[in-house]
């Protein structure tokens, strides 16, 4: 008697009768697969949050794009010497100077436009010295845009004490340069620079994550900088913020053909932070490929043993009608069966080893190191790579067992 006309529920139900049989070797594979799929999606949501929380530390003090002047060169006195001539000539290096962008405001109004460019602030910044009483410090003066400029740095997300007010004969200093010059909010301070010297009064301290940034800035109103620096009607910088950091050298590339200026993005200025961050990324998609291919092996293995074993029910199928595409079925739905609970199993697991890394792993404050969460498209992610790599795993004992010859299966 034939049976041509199984369906995929028969299918399913010979597919899922074999796990119960085998539920000890079941209960193997899906565990073992829910360690790797746990391991596989822990380290991501680790690797990315650490990543995230880097850059957000190294790029809240400071711009991802910079548009400054370009350095001033010296054209030499004579033209360069023939191959094999000498010429006892040298040029001296000019001496650099504050230098402003030409046409700044243009360049501002027209970078507000560009697409992906989030906010763009002037800037005046130069050397000066900070003083209060006897104490004296070498700082790095900032003429800002206080609205502008807040939309670069979240300046307002890293104010410790005062108030973010920027008015003429006000400055917001570094909390690390507060403690040198043992000065607060409402004091005041000398700030001097090769052209002038002003008393200025702190309206707030910031901490910017930097200890060598808390040292030595001095943030003041973009007006009184310029005089302060005898640059009237100048700027020395354009910071610019962007939509996707990742896509800040490619855009500080495409400016520099288009512009007379010097730019200069956050990865040419970090390039050892890249580096470190690249070689993290590597690191992990190694990490992953190597515990997905155990995951494989694993569920390969068993399904092979799984063949072996029942290799007389295969024959009954045969000889009752399955055709070998039926049997290829019945053994790759039983890899999808436990890619699935294996996979969801070890989300949950991953979630769980997360919750407990941010409730017990605790910084000297008293806070998480660092945020980690899983975002749904990266567990949907690994989802669909276990569900592939479980189907996989099953091609090679799947095709074995369509192989079989019913009659020999059967004697066995």
């Amino acid at each position: 008697m034939q049976f041509k006309s199984f369906s995929l529920g028969f299918e399913w139900q010979v597919a899922l009768r074999f796990l119960k049989e085998g539920r000890f070797q079941s209960v193997l594979m899906i565990v073992g697969v829910a360690a790797g799929v746990a391991v596989v999606t822990y380290i991501s949501a680790l690797i990315s949050g650490l990543q995230r929380n880097t850059l957000d530390k190294t790029l809240g003090a400071q711009a991802h794009i910079t548009l400054s002047p370009q350095d001033e060169k010296v054209t030499p006195a004579l033209p360069p010497a023939a191959v094999g001539e000498i010429r006892w000539t040298d040029t001296q290096a000019r001496a650099q100077r504050l230098q402003t962008l030409t046409n700044w405001q243009g360049m501002v109004s027209l970078l507000s436009q560009r697409e992906g460019v989030s906010a763009v602030s002037p800037m005046v910044a130069g050397a000066a010295l900070a003083r209060r009483g006897e104490a004296t410090r070498a700082v790095a003066l900032s003429g800002v845009d206080l609205a502008q400029y807040d939309r670069i740095v979240s300046l307002r997300q890293k104010l410790v004490t005062g108030q973010l007010v920027l008015s003429p004969g006000d400055a917001i200093i570094g909390q690390t340069l507060a403690d040198d010059l043992g000065v607060r909010v409402g004091d005041r301070i000398t700030v001097s620079t090769n052209d002038r010297s002003e008393s200025l009064r702190l309206t707030g301290l910031v901490d910017l994550g930097i200890k060598d940034l808390n040292r030595r800035v001095v943030i003041v109103p973009l007006r009184s900088a310029q005089t302060m620096l005898n640059l009237p009607g100048g700027v020395t910088q354009i910071d610019l913020r962007v939509d996707d950091v990742w896509q800040a050298k490619a855009l500080a590339q495409t400016l520099a053909r288009e512009l007379p200026t010097k730019v200069e993005s956050w990865q040419e200025a970090n390039a050892q932070l890249v580096s470190a961050l690249n070689a993290q990324s590597v690191s992990t998609m190694l990490i992953r490929s190597v515990v997905m291919l155990v995951v494989v092996l694993g569920i390969a293995s068993v399904l092979v043993v799984s063949v072996v074993q029942k290799q007389r029910e295969i024959g009954i199928l045969r000889a009752m009608g399955s055709s070998r595409a039926q049997i290829q079925r019945v053994f790759l739905l039983q890899g999808t069966v436990v890619a699935a609970l294996g996979s969801v199993l070890g989300v949950a697991l991953a979630v769980a080893l997360i919750k407990a890394f941010t409730t017990f792993v605790k910084g000297s404050d008293g806070l998480p190191l660092f945020s980690i969460s899983l975002a749904p498209e990266m567990a949907m992610q690994i989802v669909g790579v276990t569900l592939l790599a479980g189907v996989l795993a099953a091609v090679a004992p799947a095709r074995r067992a369509a192989q079989m010859d019913p009659a020999q299966a059967i004697r066995l």
